[in-house]
């Protein structure tokens, strides 16, 4: 049976992936990103928000059987926090409703190993009481005070705080909605790209972020799990993060953290 699943991030990268593959298999995707996509809006503000909600609801007929929220930024700017956190969390909440509605509904967002890094507390609490003119403005002081590299990592834990805590509420779990995320390591991607460029960059990232199996992964790997959790298969899997690391969670948490 051909299900409707939105995709955010669907034009490149991981979502980029996910969405082909869908495809492939004969769902029906509605790609969300800021151009080439079924639907272009900004995740960045609430009134973009508000557009691609309203835009895939439209489309979906206000019935959707999966939401994969893939859409996200790096860097040290606020848009990391504005897109990664309350663009996800903005999105799936908006497509809960159409969610509830579909008889397997399945949910899952990309989370990161960078959620193990050292992070802003205040940003993420911020992100945490659902205040975005707090976080934005806490985040621009981080840039200001040359410390923007926090706010990558602030807005993946910050999300995966929220998962966990959402996942197993009655609005999602109680209404058999599971929601799950995976964790990447590092992505060959148009992102990361940059990264790759400057080898001291890449040899900081490699400290960062360990992978001894199989080292770097393709999209399509990451996009491979994310298929999983939205499957029907997956009926019993909630608010759990799915490190997709080559083992880099657990080489730097180590053998304690489980």
């Amino acid at each position: 049976m051909t299900r409707k699943i939105a995709v955010t991030g669907s034009a490149s990268g991981i979502g980029r992936a996910l969405a082909v593959s869908l495809r492939a298999g004969g769902d029906e995707v509605i790609g969300v990103d800021l151009k080439d996509a079924d639907v272009c809006a900004d995740l960045s503000t609430p009134d973009g928000r508000a557009l691609a909600v309203e835009s895939v609801l439209d489309r979906a007929d206000g019935v959707l059987d999966g939401v994969v929220a893939c859409a996200g930024v790096s860097g040290v700017t606020v848009p990391t926090v504005t897109v990664n956190f309350f663009g996800v969390t903005g999105i799936l909440e908006g497509l809960r409703p159409a969610l509830a509605r579909a008889e397997r509904p399945r949910a899952a967002a990309v989370a990161s190993i960078s959620a193990t890094q050292p992070a802003d507390p205040e940003v993420i609490r911020a992100c945490l009481d659902g205040d975005e003119p707090r976080a934005v403005a806490l985040a621009g002081e981080a840039v200001e005070r040359g410390e923007g590299r926090l706010l990558y990592p602030s807005s993946k834990t910050a999300l995966a705080r929220w998962l966990r805590a959402r996942a197993v509420s009655p609005d999602w779990a109680g209404c058999g909605i599971p929601l799950n995320a995976v964790a990447p390591g590092v992505v060959l991607t148009p992102m990361s790209a940059p990264l790759f460029e400057d080898e001291t960059m890449r040899k900081v990232m490699d400290r960062a972020v360990p992978m001894p199996l199989n080292g770097y992964a393709e999209p399509e790997v990451v996009a491979d799990a994310l298929r999983w959790l939205v499957s029907p298969e997956n009926s019993h899997m909630a608010g759990q993060i799915v490190f997709v690391d080559g083992g880099a969670e657990a080489t730097l948490r180590g053998p304690d953290a489980y």
